[in-house]
């Protein structure tokens, strides 16, 4: 007796679930791994991205948190092509904001910015093909010392 067919209805959920999954579990490996030295890696540099966190240390070399940003935090979802550019737009999936509404918007445009000028990542082929079109969080957090950088 042959297989039967498995319906689309019933892998749909499973591929949802499974993608949920996947973006947990790297949200929160990256969440509390702890936060690295301030790298030297130069905003826009063009050295070759082999991993996540050379990815996010790319990021977030061009990020220049706003006078009047303490407190306040946003987590984007994105997804890069293997040639490091982005795919559509960045989407907020949390947000702390504090402050009037010019240095929330301040805030939010300064993370904006960090991505225009690190984009695109001069990723490897091996990374390339590792983060083209999967959905890629990365936290933006100020605290009373300034930038908080959590990989």
């Amino acid at each position: 007796m042959g297989e039967l067919p498995v319906s689309r209805a019933i892998m749909m959920p499973t591929m949802r679930s499974l993608t949920v999954i996947f973006i947990a579990a790297v949200g929160v490996a990256f969440a509390i791994a702890p936060a690295s030295p301030q790298s030297d890696r130069p905003c826009g540099s063009r050295e070759p991205v082999d991993t996540l966190r050379q990815a996010w240390q790319a990021l977030y070399a061009c990020w220049k948190p706003p006078a009047g940003s303490e407190g306040m935090e946003i987590t984007l979802l994105f997804s890069l092509r293997r040639d490091g550019t982005l795919i559509g737009k960045p989407r907020a999936t949390w947000s702390k904001l504090s402050g009037n509404s010019n240095e929330q918007r301040a805030f939010v445009a300064s993370v904006l910015t960090a991505l225009d000028h690190a984009l695109p990542l001069p990723l490897t082929e091996g990374m390339g093909g590792a983060v083209a079109g999967r959905p890629l969080a990365l936290r933006f957090s100020v605290g009373g010392g300034g930038p908080i950088r959590s990989l």
